[in-house]
């Protein structure tokens, strides 16, 4: 049995899109969905139960992602298992094709859709950002940055041995090696961006801090020292999923006329840097700097 689980800190607004695209498909036998929520403080866990019997919802007292994964683990009862952040919107046809890709191929441990970023109704400084980075060679190959993650049982001891990090779907999608983890562009997930420059900085000052938190947990397991930050938006760096001047050099010369939009993205990583700065010196890894423009209507 496939189960999914999805952790959600106060989502009672997108909940109930993302849990009506998994319950289109009225076959009894679909997946296992446990909703874990998570120190909420409106009514998501009611949006949840409201789904009826397919649905099951656990409440834990404590606002940590990290503690909903786990808890979701104890409750879900099959493999694969997808874990599916609240405010993104994936299908039940799209898990079938993340399972079936697992099931097909005995050597795969890690998969994750396709990516759609709706930019309608977004300011342009935020479309312009998202075109750059929607063609960056990380942005496309890595499983991170999608919301949606499934695992074989093998794969799910991987990522349930790393340690509580801001930066959790990039070190899940390097937990994993090319051979091992997939993009199945089959299958499709929703991920809606900020609508405006101030909640696209909020998330890239989120992305800069987690990933200083994740060089340091990669400075204690190579002695080589930590990797350079990347510049996307939610993904931070490690050394097989960086970006650097090389990447938008390459960029420009296939793509010449988005010399305007890439100079954008370069702007939001600078803002980025220099709003991370103080919780990085602070080793403030917990404060979670949210984007609430997302998550209207």
């Amino acid at each position: 049995m496939t189960s999914i689980v999805i952790p959600a800190h106060n989502e009672g607004r997108v909940i109930g899109r993302l849990l009506d695209a998994l319950l289109a498909d009225p076959s009894s036998s679909g997946p296992d969905i446990v909703v874990v929520c998570n120190g909420c403080t409106d009514d998501t866990a009611r949006v949840a139960a409201a789904r009826g019997d397919r649905v099951r919802v656990v409440e834990i007292p404590t606002p940590s992602k990290h503690t909903a994964l786990r808890v979701g683990d104890e409750h879900a009862r099959g493999f694969p298992r997808l874990y599916v952040d609240a405010d993104v919107v994936v299908g039940s046809a799209d898990v079938r094709a993340l399972a079936g890709a697992l099931g097909r191929d005995p050597g795969l441990l890690a998969a994750a859709p396709g990516r759609d970023v709706p930019l309608t109704g977004c300011a342009w400084p935020v479309r312009a950002y998202y075109r750059v980075w929607q063609l960056l060679p990380a942005v496309r190959e890595g499983l991170f940055g999608r919301g949606v993650i499934a695992v074989t049982e093998e794969g799910h001891k991987r990522i349930a041995a790393l340690p509580p990090l801001m930066a959790d779907d990039l070190a899940a999608s390097l937990a994993f090696g090319p051979g091992e983890r997939r993009v199945v562009e089959a299958a499709r997930v929703v991920v809606r961006p900020p609508r405006t420059w101030a909640d696209l900085i909020r998330r890239k000052v989120r992305a800069a801090t987690s990933t200083a938190e994740f060089e340091r947990f990669q400075a204690t397991r190579d002695p080589a020292g930590p990797a350079r930050p990347a510049d996307g938006p939610d993904a931070p760096a490690a050394p097989s999923a960086r970006t650097g001047t090389s990447d938008l050099r390459a960029l420009l010369r296939a793509r010449p006329m988005l010399v305007p939009e890439v100079a954008v993205f370069a702007a939001a990583a600078l803002a980025a840097r220099r709003g991370a700065r103080r919780a990085i010196r602070d080793q403030d890894f917990s404060t979670w700097l949210r984007d609430e423009s997302s998550r209207q209507g």
